[in-house]
C-alpha cells in the first residue's frame, strides 16, 4: 500500500552536503549582518560649518541676554534707590504722625481735666476727616486755633504718609519683578555659554584646526574690506580737500575780477551743467576729534583684558561696558546698554565713520565697538576672547547695523 505521508522538502546542499533549514537561516543572517557592518555608516553629525554657525549663534544669544541683564541690573539699582528713599520718607512721616497724635492726646487730656469736654480718643482716631471728628464730638466751638491747626496737620500728614506707603509698595513690587528679569537673563547667559562650550568640546583636534582655518579666512576677508573702506574714505577726504581748495580759489578770483559788464578779455565763463555731487556727511568738529582721541586712547589701554559679561571695568569688560567707559574717560556719559547707546548720538553712514564713532551690529543691537579709523575698531568681542583691535567687518558687512557719533 502506498504511503500517504508528505515527503519532506529537499534541503539545500552546501558543498555537496544536505544542510538543515535552520542552518540555512543562520547563514543568511550572518551574511546580512556582514553586509551591514561593511556598509558606510550613516553620518548624522553636523558639518563643521554648521557647528561654527551654531556656536556663533549661541554667543550672539548670550550677548543679547547680557544686554538684557545689563538693562535689568541698571533698572534694579535705580528702583532699589527709589524704594530706599521712599521707605526712609515713610519712616520720617510716621514719626511726625506719632508726634502729632501725641500732641492731640495732650489737648484732649487738658480739656478733660478742665471739664470742657471728655472726648473719646478712639472717636478721634476712627474719624476719617477733621470735620468728621468735630461733628462727632461737637467741639468746634471749644477748640482753640492751635488745637484746630494740630488736628488739620495730623490728617494732612496721615494722608501724605499713606500715599507714600502706597508708592513704596508699588516700587517694591516693581523691584521684585525686575529682580526676576535679572535672574532670568543671568540664567540665559550661562545656559547659552555652557551650550557653546559643550559644542566646542566635542570637536576633534583636526576639526579644531579646520575651524581655526575658517576663522583665519574670515579675518583675512574682513581685513580686505577694512582696507577697501579706508581707501574709499581717504579718496573722499581728498575730494573734499580739492573742493575746499577750489572754493578758496574762486573766492580769491571774485575779489580780483572786474565788475560785471566790463570789457575784460578772455572768454565768458561756461555755466556748469553737470549734476552736482551729493553733499558729504558733515565732518566732526575739532572738539569731537579731541574727545574721540581720549576715548580711543582709553580703549587701547584696555587691549588684552578679558571679555566678561556684565563687566564695566577696570579689569574686564563686555562690549557696551567698554564703549561706555571709553567715552566716560573723554567726559561724555553714555547709557549702559547697546539699546540705549544707539540713540545717544547722530547716525552717520558707514562710509562717513570717523574715529570715536560707535559701530553697532546685528538687527537686535547685541554688539558695539569703538571705531578707530581705517575700517577698524576696538571692541570686547565675546566670552573667551579679549579686548582687541579688529575690522568692523569681522562678521561680514551685513552684520553692521549702524554707526553713531555720540558727542
Amino acid at each position: 500500500m502506498a504511503s500517504h505521508r508528505k515527503s519532506s522538502p529537499s534541503a539545500p546542499r552546501v558543498a555537496g552536503v544536505r544542510t538543515p533549514v535552520l542552518a540555512t537561516a543562520a547563514l543568511t543572517s550572518v551574511a546580512l549582518l556582514s553586509q551591514t557592518a561593511t556598509a558606510a555608516p550613516t553620518d548624522d553629525k553636523p558639518s563643521l560649518e554648521e557647528i561654527e554657525k551654531k556656536v556663533d549663534d549661541l554667543y550672539r544669544q548670550a550677548e543679547s541676554a547680557t544686554e538684557k541683564y545689563n538693562a535689568a541690573k541698571e533698572k534694579t539699582a535705580k528702583q532699589r534707590t527709589r524704594v530706599d528713599t521712599l521707605l526712609d520718607d515713610v519712616a520720617r512721616r510716621m514719626q511726625k504722625l506719632n508726634d502729632a497724635r501725641e500732641e492731640l492726646g495732650s489737648h484732649a487730656a487738658a480739656q478733660y481735666r478742665t471739664g470742657a469736654a471728655a472726648p473719646d480718643t478712639a472717636t478721634f482716631l476712627l474719624a476719617d476727616t477733621p470735620q468728621d471728628y468735630f461733628d462727632r464730638t461737637q467741639l468746634m466751638g471749644r477748640l482753640t486755633e492751635r488745637q484746630k491747626s494740630a488736628v488739620d496737620d495730623y490728617f494732612t500728614q496721615q494722608s501724605a504718609t499713606m500715599e507714600k506707603r502706597r508708592e513704596a509698595g508699588e516700587s517694591l513690587a516693581s523691584l521684585t519683578e525686575t529682580q526676576g528679569d535679572l535672574r532670568t537673563a543671568k540664567a540665559t547667559v550661562r545656559t547659552k555659554l555652557s551650550d557653546a562650550r559643550e559644542l566646542l568640546s566635542r570637536l576633534t583636534a583636526e576639526e579644531k584646526a579646520r575651524l581655526a582655518e575658517i576663522e583665519r579666512n574670515k579675518q583675512e576677508e574682513a581685513e580686505r574690506k577694512a582696507a577697501e573702506l579706508a581707501r574709499q574714505q581717504a579718496e573722499e577726504e581728498r575730494r573734499q580737500e580739492e573742493r575746499r581748495q577750489e572754493e578758496r580759489r574762486q573766492e580769491e578770483r571774485s575779489d580780483t575780477d572786474p565788475p560785471s559788464g566790463s570789457t575784460g578779455g578772455g572768454p565768458a565763463p561756461v555755466p556748469d551743467t553737470q549734476t552736482p555731487a551729493p553733499a558729504p556727511a558733515p565732518a566732526p568738529d575739532a572738539s569731537y576729534a579731541a574727545k574721540a582721541e581720549k576715548a580711543i586712547g582709553f580703549a587701547r589701554a584696555q587691549t588684552g583684558k578679558p571679555y566678561v559679561w556684565g563687566a564695566t571695568g577696570p579689569g574686564s569688560y563686555d562690549c557696551s561696558g567698554l564703549t561706555q567707559a571709553a567715552w566716560k574717560a573723554a567726559g561724555v556719559d553714555l547709557p549702559r546698554t547697546t539699546y540705549d547707546q544707539v540713540d545717544a548720538g547722530t547716525t552717520v553712514p558707514v562710509s562717513a565713520a570717523r574715529p570715536g564713532d560707535l559701530v553697532f551690529f546685528y538687527d537686535d543691537l547685541t554688539h558695539v565697538g569703538l571705531y578707530i579709523g581705517n575700517g577698524k575698531m576696538i571692541h570686547a568681542p565675546k566670552p573667551g576672547a579679549y579686548v582687541r583691535e579688529e575690522s568692523i567687518f569681522y562678521d561680514g558687512e551685513s552684520s553692521i547695523h549702524s554707526v553713531v557719533r555720540p558727542a
